[in-house]
């Protein structure tokens, strides 16, 4: 199975496209979608809608995993990142791709086993999980990867084969 997880953005979207076989994730690609901050919002959104339709043509992924969006103190900022968000969203629902959101805490619990995890502590554990000589960069583009292998990792648990009923009926 192919997986682009995303991390999103409206200045930033980080990506990460991996190939899942059993427990073992390998890297496909990953980057970032970066758009003009001295463009209009219309013009950056329409840039995040034009390159993610090509990042899902080229890998024809199988599921997007995007990262739920987390309010702190920044309406704005938030937002704008719930524009980008939705484009990409946009794109993925129009191929008909199957979409999976998951919380930063989920992220982080699934990939690291702490969901308070420090973002080198995320970095490091993709890095060692896709068997990478150094830490993905950009960290938007790491943070995609964490995205993509929790996607990963939660639909190939026991608790989601079978429509999640792990068991059987005589």
């Amino acid at each position: 199975m192919v997986i682009l997880g995303v991390d999103p953005g409206i200045a930033t979207v980080g990506f990460g496209v991996i190939r899942t076989e059993g427990s073992v994730q390998t890297l496909i690609r990953c980057g970032v979608i970066r758009t003009a901050s001295g463009n209009r919002l219309a013009l950056r959104l329409k840039q995040i809608y034009d390159d993610s339709c090509q990042l899902i043509s080229i890998y024809k992924p199988d599921a997007i995993a995007v990262e739920e969006l987390f309010f702190n103190t920044n309406l704005k900022t938030g937002i704008s990142v719930a524009h980008g968000r939705g484009v990409m969203i946009l794109a993925g629902e129009e191929r008909g791709i199957p979409m999976f959101e998951y919380t930063p805490l989920q992220v982080k619990q699934t990939v690291t086993g702490y969901g308070r995890a420090g973002k080198k502590q995320v970095m490091e554990m993709v890095r060692r999980l896709l068997s990478l000589d150094n830490p993905p960069r950009p960290d938007d583009a790491a943070d995609a990867l964490a995205i993509a292998i929790c996607h990963a990792r939660v639909s190939g648990s026991l608790l989601n084969i079978n429509g999640g009923n792990i068991c059987s009926t005589i």
